[in-house]
């Protein structure tokens, strides 16, 4: 029987999005899904739930519960990952209130900017601890990684976890629906092309019938931006810099240097930035669990139908042949030639029987890549501190994150990396006196 294994499937919500599709696909029928989480109360929660959606989908995948993550993975085919090193308390806590005391607010804090570089080093050594059993028990698995900060989860899966890794995000494949919907445009035969970096993808072609769309985009996002709305931050992008990117405007707005500064605090009424979102995104998710969780875990009656995701896509493919069409985090093997060959960008890529594959894009405008460098250099130092243990590496990062250095002085990055590392303490084990 191939096994699909399903890392931190106390999602609950997620893990019924991913494998229910997968329930629903004739051709990943007979499936074990194998269900692995380190919170026993919400891994059971997410079993009794996928028990009760095997029955109403018909489905044969069989569910199969494991306290070994090893074990989880021996003989899978293919991995999905959806964890959260050290979840919202302590650690997004920490994340947002540690660099408050120094005057940098922050909106999500899950890619780059201060917040992204600690998530990623609380992360890296965990996947890495994954790549290990990988290697051991399912080598040739394909690895579908879901967790932020993407880019650089994804970069260190390849590069240093020997595993084959694709890093798949909500953003592109949600980027033309929401930008039409908002601008009353009709999406149906549009033609789009995008690449760059996760979070920080560009929309470089959307046309439809053969006619180029930007200027009627940008004429209606004019019009809208006289008006407060929920992405403006983005427009202000698209007009300054040529182009829409693929994330939210609370995302991108931490991105760059140019929309969250203590010296022009109203910048943040005049794009309408949403200071500390990402807490309270938490906070709101916790407080609604309870009534959720009535309606998932104890329903014997609960449906599902197909989500938007794409990993039952790309299983689908692999099994069948029949390609199907993503965007992907990959490894920059010549895809985008104006940036490094070390980075990790966000493509079109295809699946089918013999595998993933990837699109070769060329160069982004000029400007477009200077953007994607600056939080690429972040990563990229990031991965250094991590793989090499050097705290040093920990400040270049900070210091060459574009909102960080934007706010802080030389001195003042290092207290606050030195003040984070202390918080952290058990969580960031290699950085610890």
């Amino acid at each position: 029987m191939s096994k699909i294994t399903f890392l931190g499937a106390g999602s609950t919500v997620f893990a019924k999005n991913v494998l229910g599709d997968c329930m629903l696909t004739p051709a990943l029928q007979d499936f074990e899904l194998a269900l692995y989480d380190i919170n026993a109360e919400r891994l059971a929660d997410s079993e009794r739930m996928l028990l009760n959606l095997v029955k109403t989908t018909r489905s044969s995948c069989r569910i199969v519960v494991y306290h070994n993550r090893k074990e989880a993975l021996r003989h899978a085919k293919y991995v999905v990952n959806a964890i959260q090193v050290g979840g919202y308390e302590p650690c997004t806590v920490t994340d947002f209130e540690i660099p408050k005391k120094y005057g940098l607010r922050q909106t999500i804090a899950d890619t780059v900017g201060i917040g992204g570089i600690f998530r990623n080093l609380r992360t890296i050594p965990v996947l890495l601890d994954f790549a290990k059993d990988m290697q051991e028990v399912c080598p040739d698995a394909w690895f579908l990684n879901y967790t932020n900060p993407m880019a650089v989860l994804t970069n260190v899966m390849n590069t240093y976890g020997g595993i084959r890794t694709i890093g798949l995000c909500h953003s592109v494949q949600s980027c033309i629906p929401d930008l039409f919907y908002d601008l009353g445009l009709d999406v149906e035969g549009v033609q789009s092309h995008i690449a760059g970096i996760n979070h920080m993808a560009w929309l470089l072609e959307v046309s439809k019938d053969g006619v180029d769309l930007y200027p009627e985009i940008k004429r209606r996002a004019l019009e809208k931006q006289q008006n407060k709305h929920h992405d403006m931050v983005r427009y202000e992008l698209m007009f300054k810099f040529g182009y829409y990117v693929t994330e939210s405007s609370e995302h991108s707005a931490e991105y760059h240097p140019y929309f969250i500064k203590s010296t022009a605090p109203e910048l943040i009424e005049r794009y309408h930035i949403p200071l500390d979102e990402y807490p309270r995104r938490c906070v709101s998710q916790i407080n609604s669990w309870k009534q959720l969780r009535e309606q998932l875990i104890h329903n014997k009656e609960l449906e599902h139908e197909k989500s938007g995701e794409y990993a039952s896509r790309i299983f689908e493919a692999m099994e069948t042949g029949v390609p199907f069409k993503f965007g992907g985090n990959v490894m920059n093997t010549g895809l985008i030639t104006n940036l490094p060959s070390e980075a990790c960008v966000e493509v079109p890529c295809f699946a089918d029987r013999s595998g993933i594959h990837t699109t070769h894009i060329g160069a982004l405008p000029p400007q477009l890549a200077a953007l994607n460098r600056t939080n690429i250099n972040t990563q990229l130092l990031t991965i250094e501190a991590a793989i090499t243990s050097k705290k040093e590496h920990i400040y270049h990062a900070a210091m060459l994150d574009p909102h960080t250095s934007a706010e802080l002085t030389l001195d003042q990055i290092v207290a606050l990396c030195d003040d984070l590392i202390e918080a952290h303490g058990s969580w960031l084990p290699l950085f610890q006196s």
